[in-house]
This record gives C-alpha cells, sequence and structure tokens, in this order.
C-alpha cells in the first residue's frame, strides 16, 4: 500500500482492465484475515463458505459420487479452515487440504490435530501444485474456479488433471448467467468507524462492473484508511454454461463429464444460479 495521492484515488474509481489483480492481499491481512475465518466458522452463514448443513449433504454426495475406494485419497483446493476435509478425513479418506490463507490453514492444524485426523493442510497456492497421479478425487467448491482468467484456469486444471490418478474425477461448482441476471453496474461511498476492513475508522468505495465479453462480473472495493493508506481489493467472478464447461474440461483432457446444480447432488436445470460439474481424467 501506498501514501494516498488523489490521482490515484480517481483512477481506482474507475473501471479496471478485465482481471486487473488487487493490490493488497485479503488472504494473510491480521485483520480482513480474522473476519473471514469467523464467516467459514459460522454455521448458518453463507459467506466465505457454504451453510454447514448443505456442507454435511455435500460430503456424503461426494463421496458416492466420485465412487471412491477404501481410504482413497481426496484432494481438497481452497479448504479453508478444513470444513469439508475433516468431514471427508472422518470418513477415511486420506485427505490432503491446500488454501492460501494462513489464518485458515493454521485453524484447521490445530483442529485435526486436536481431533486426532491425519490431514495433511499446506499453505501454499494451488496454483503452484506439481503432483502427479496421486488422488482419486479433487475437489474445489465455492465458485473458486470463477476468479480466473483464461489462462490461469486453464493452468490450473491441467495440474489437477495430472494431480489425479487414472480414473480420478474432478469436483468444482461455479455460478451460472442467472446469478447476474439481475446485476446492475453501481459505486458508492460509505464511511465506518470499524468493520470487515478495517479494525478503525475507513472509508470505502464499492464498485461493480460488468465484462460481458469475458462473461466476468467484478466487485471492486477501494479501502482508504485514516492513515491516508490506499488498498484496493479486486474480487473477480466469471459464470459458465455446461456448454462452455464442455469445451475448457476437454482441452484439460478430462472426460465423462456430468452436471448438477450443486455439489449436494441436485438436479441442473434452466432455473439453476449454480453449476456443478463431475469429470473424470
Amino acid at each position: 500500500m501506498e501514501p494516498i495521492d488523489f490521482k490515484l484515488l480517481y483512477q481506482y474509481s474507475q473501471r479496471p482492465a478485465v482481471f486487473a489483480a488487487s493490490t493488497a492481499s485479503l488472504w494473510d491481512d491480521e485483520h480482513i484475515s480474522k473476519g473471514m475465518l469467523a464467516a467459514h466458522l459460522d454455521p448458518d452463514l453463507e459467506a466465505a463458505s457454504r451453510r454447514h448443513a448443505f456442507i454435511d449433504a455435500s460430503a456424503e454426495w461426494l463421496e458416492k459420487i466420485a465412487e471412491l475406494p477404501a481410504g482413497g485419497r481426496i484432494l481438497d483446493l481452497g479448504c479453508g479452515p478444513g470444513l469439508y476435509a475433516e468431514r471427508l478425513a472422518g470418513r477415511g479418506y486420506a485427505v490432503t487440504g491446500i488454501d492460501f490463507a494462513r489464518r485458515s490453514i493454521e485453524y484447521a492444524k490445530a483442529r485435526a490435530q486436536e481431533r486426532g485426523l491425519a490431514i495433511d493442510y499446506r499453505y501454499q497456492n494451488y496454483l503452484t501444485l506439481e503432483e502427479e497421479n496421486q488422488y482419486d478425487l479433487a475437489i474445489l467448491i465455492y465458485c473458486d474456479i470463477g476468479v480466473f482468467a483464461d489462462r490461469e484456469r486453464d493452468r490450473l486444471l491441467q495440474k489437477i488433471h495430472a494431480a489425479l490418478k487414472p480414473g480420478g474425477r474432478l469436483v468444482f461448482d461455479v455460478f451460472t448467467p442467472l446469478q447476474y441476471r439481475d446485476f446492475r453496474e453501481s459505486f458508492h461511498w460509505e464511511h465506518r468507524p470499524s468493520g470487515y476492513w478495517r479494525p478503525y475508522p475507513y472509508l470505502c468505495l464499492h464498485s461493480h462492473y460488468a465484462y460481458p465479453d469475458e462473461d466476468a462480473y467484478l466487485e471492486q472495493i477501494a479501502v482508504l484508511d485514516a492513515a491516508e493508506q490506499l488498498a484496493v481489493y479486486r474480487l473477480w467472478n466469471r459464470v459458465y454454461t455446461p456448454a462452455k464447461l464442455d469445451a475448457v474440461l476437454s482441452a484439460a483432457g478430462f472426460g465423462s463429464i456430468r452436471y448438477f446444480a450443486d455439489v449436494a447432488g441436485k438436479a441442473f436445470d434452466e432455473t439453476s444460479k449454480t453449476l456443478c460439474a463431475v469429470a473424470r481424467k
């Protein structure tokens, strides 16, 4: 972050290039990461993770749809504080969880130790994954893949394909165009004495932009604090259809692709705002 420059502030009030990066990290910010972990752990809040009752049903469905062998190996990408990893390890599977949020990973490690679960948690950017023929199932849940431009998405899918055993499955979800059917571009200023972004007073410019040529949407949060420090957080998401995912997954080497409305196995139809893909190596 840098001292405030009003030309810079004006710049960040304009539409950025598609998939422009944030100027500061969410994942290991001391204050933001506390709120993020709390959101993960609230069983009734659908924010950082889905509601825990849904995760219970999802873990049961994943075990069935993946046709896992006894003691099979599972790779949980973007595992957060281990909500899926714990449930799947508790069913007897060998789970590796990877996440780039240090606070969440440290929480997950401590909880696994308390519960006697031998989960391999790694503080790592999963785009750096380098394994071959290790896993029976890989999961990437809560529309994580939607944050990537084509190049990063394809790179990630190729890495996952390499990490899976022959016949292994990838399960992930994305948003469909219906999620943004009522989307409107907008921006507004807000002042808070404290909140999610800072523990002290800050000014916040929220902006929302659509990029129809890329099927992409952006929520941008520019935070200016009392010390005149400016940080810009960009939360990207893309929407997909089954036809689009067919092409993307086939190019990465996957086949036998099946679609559902969510990662608990609900049937997909034209009213679904999310889309779950189950693809085989």
